[in-house]
Order: C-alpha cells, then sequence, then structure tokens
C-alpha cells in the first residue's frame, strides 16, 4: 500500500489557501483544512472541503490544540497561509487595540511553527510571505514587519522550510472585492510592464502580480521538491 502524505493547511479558508487544497488534492496528496471553530461559517467550510475530498481539522488557535492536530495527522508539509486584510488592520488602528497584523500574520504563524518544530520528524513548513521582506526591517506593526518576523524565526529555527515571497496575488473568485487593490495591481503591472521594455527586466518579473492559481501551483510544486528546501523564492521562480 502507498503512503500517501498528509499535508496541513492553515489559512485553507482563504483565497490562497483554497486553491493550495485544490492543487493537492490534484497531485494526490492527503489534505488536511484547517478551519477554525468559530468560523461563522464552519458549516459550509466542512461541506466544501469534504466534498473536495480533503479532510477538515476545526482545531482551535490554542497552542496545546494545535500541538495535538499536528500530531494526529502527522504531516509531511505544513502550509502556513495565515493572513488578517487591510480593512481589520485599519480597525483594529482605528480603536487603538493590537495590530491583527501581528496577532494573526505573526502571532497565529509563529504558534504553528512552534507546533511543527515539535513534531520528529519535522515537516517542511512552507510560508507564504511577501514580496518586499528580507530588505532590512519593516515598520515594526505592518502587513511587512508581521512577516519579517516569521521569516526571521523561520530561517533561525532547524526547521526544514520553504518561504514564498510573491507580489500582489490576483485571480478571480475572491469573496470581497477589492477594486483598489485590483486598479493597484493592473496599473503596477503596466509600469512594470513599461520598465521591463527599458531594461529593468528583473524588477518587472519579481513585483508583477501573481494570479492565485498559478502560486498555488508553484507552492505545491516546491513543497515537495527536495531542492527547494531552505529556499526563497520570489514571484519569477513561480511562473514556470
Amino acid at each position: 500500500m502507498v503512503d500517501v502524505p498528509a499535508v496541513f493547511v492553515a489559512g485553507a479558508t482563504g483565497y490562497t489557501g483554497r486553491a493550495v487544497v485544490t492543487e493537492l488534492l490534484r497531485q494526490g496528496a492527503r489534505a488536511v483544512a484547517h478551519v477554525r471553530p468559530d468560523s461563522p461559517r464552519l458549516s459550509h467550510w466542512q461541506q466544501h472541503f469534504t466534498a473536495l475530498g480533503a479532510a477538515v481539522d476545526p482545531s482551535p488557535w490554542q497552542p496545546g490544540a494545535i500541538e495535538q492536530a499536528l500530531r494526529r495527522h502527522r504531516p509531511h508539509i505544513v502550509f502556513a497561509l495565515l493572513g488578517t486584510t487591510r480593512e481589520r488592520a485599519r480597525r483594529d488602528a482605528r480603536a487603538g487595540t493590537d495590530s491583527s497584523y501581528q496577532a494573526i500574520d505573526y502571532g497565529l504563524s509563529s504558534m504553528l511553527l512552534h507546533a511543527a518544530a515539535a513534531l520528529a520528524p519535522q515537516p517542511r513548513f512552507v510560508y507564504l510571505s511577501s514580496a518586499g521582506v528580507g530588505e532590512g526591517e519593516p515598520r515594526g506593526g505592518s502587513y511587512l514587519h508581521a512577516r519579517w518576523r516569521v521569516e526571521r524565526e523561520l530561517r533561525a529555527s532547524d526547521m526544514p522550510y520553504t518561504i514564498v515571497r510573491p507580489s500582489i496575488i490576483t485571480g478571480p473568485g475572491r469573496d470581497e472585492q477589492r477594486l483598489l487593490e485590483q486598479m493597484g495591481a493592473t496599473l503596477l503591472n503596466a509600469t512594470l510592464t513599461v520598465a521591463g521594455k527599458l531594461g529593468a527586466r528583473k524588477l518587472a518579473d519579481r513585483y508583477r502580480s501573481t494570479d492565485n492559481l498559478e502560486l498555488a501551483r508553484a507552492m505545491v510544486r516546491l513543497a515537495f521538491d527536495p531542492c527547494a528546501a531552505g529556499g526563497i523564492f520570489h514571484s519569477e521562480s513561480l511562473r514556470i
């Protein structure tokens, strides 16, 4: 009997997460989609992922519970695709509460990292970061700072990892309309096309927007590639 590798996907209900789960199943992997138990759409996501052929794990975001979930599933790979929305982060800032970027983008990713690190053998940790990380420490409390903190912890650990740093993620099928983001991506792509023709090809390839399905295919491919362990991959590496 062939041992099908288990893959735990945190952030499975997100835009990229859904595409990753679908691609994993298409590749024949045993996907475990994590859905937080207090999600207002828990029943919907359970039905959605079960219909696709994935397992659903509704463990709460508590260190002990996440550790138990990973021990139960024994994943070969863990995807960390966690993130909040800009709108929620703006609401937090207006309310004077802790930044959602630090609580969710960093906090939950760090919790998942520590839970995965406690497994033996340790799984490959595939982290969805962002273009712009790695160019010095970003402003504290920002989206990039949260991802910079996760990357720093991950690289300092003894975990096998793969880090992906795409630029703006675009594509159809979002739950919410992001008109300004879509317009910004269109304008950015047009500007980068001109820059590429003028000789700045590397810059254009790195910061041009990335389609979520293309991103999911690339992340799954890299996750199973032994040569991608310990690697950091930018947008130009994701369009193969």
